[in-house]
């Protein structure tokens, strides 16, 4: 989220539902056993040559529990400033043509209530926000590197 109340997003095609969605900048980790936050940081950079200041847990969800084991992690990343790619960071497959630009926070909250941004992370991410904005919540959000219970459990995801 920048000073102006804009997001970072990308748009990028997904073929399982054949059409480009509005995502929050995001991906996988890496490597085993890569830190949640440095991949959110690398991720940012990577997909929308971005780098933040500040970095807040907004939300932890669990995408389909009752058919896969994936979780996320949504941070909200403020003090955004630009920054180039990771050295060696080369565009592959479906990020080739994925394109990084900002769109305001409220016209993303109408156009997920008209049906129009379908991202389980974009949708449950600007919702998470828009909601601890209003409550006054923002600053009250856990700290980046805070306790991940379903990731840490034993036998963890």
């Amino acid at each position: 989220l920048d000073d102006q109340d804009r997001v970072a997003v990308v748009r990028q095609y997904r073929h399982p539902v054949r059409m480009v969605l509005v995502e929050p900048p995001a991906g996988l980790l890496d490597v085993e056993g890569e830190d949640f936050l440095a991949a959110a940081q690398r991720e940012l950079a990577e997909e929308a040559m971005l780098s933040a200041d500040d970095w807040r847990v907004l939300v932890d969800i669990v995408t389909t529990p009752g058919g896969c084991q994936e979780s996320l992690r949504i941070y909200l990343a403020r003090g955004l400033h630009e920054v180039p790619r990771p050295e060696g960071f080369l565009l592959e497959g479906e990020e080739v043509s994925m394109k990084a630009g900002w769109e305001p926070l409220d016209d993303l909250v109408e156009a997920i209530y008209a049906g129009q941004c379908q991202s389980p992370a974009l949708v449950t991410g600007v919702m998470a926000l828009e909601l601890a904005r209003r409550t006054e919540r923002v600053n009250e959000l856990r700290p980046a590197h805070a306790p991940w219970p379903i990731r840490e459990r034993p036998g963890g995801i």
